[in-house]
């Protein structure tokens, strides 16, 4: 059984996708952008910033759904330039707990949508 989840607390998805799909007990949650969901709007300020933002983004869909960053047992975080991976790295680790980080892969890409930073995808369990 799967169940689809939106918040208005997060950017609305920019294309065919939805914020998260609950499957069981699993939330997977799809990328999340820096786009503040309040003026739609890519935040500036470089990655520290948009990966500020991305997180607040990605904790938002996991509360709509009644998770929270310590069911998170996975992450994907995509960067632009693999050179802000330790401002990134910096601001992930005040969202989760010590001793309770979630499995993760970092990549370098090309391009991401709006041409952001950072994007971070997550997979949650209950």
């Amino acid at each position: 059984m799967k169940k689809i989840i939106s918040t208005e607390n997060a950017p609305k998805a920019i294309g065919p996708y939805s914020q998260a799909v609950l499957a069981g007990n699993m939330l997977f949650v799809s990328g999340q952008i820096p786009v503040d969901p309040n003026t739609g709007n890519v935040v500036s300020g470089g990655a520290k910033a948009q990966a500020e933002q991305v997180l607040k983004n990605v904790m938002a869909v996991l509360n709509a759904a009644g998770f929270s960053s310590d069911d998170v047992v996975k992450t994907t975080i995509f960067l632009k330039d693999m050179n802000s991976f330790a401002e990134v790295n910096e601001v992930y680790k005040g969202f989760f707990k010590e001793g309770n980080y979630p499995a993760r892969a970092t990549v370098e890409v090309a391009r991401l949508p709006k041409d952001v930073l950072v994007e971070i995808e997550a997979v949650a369990v209950k």
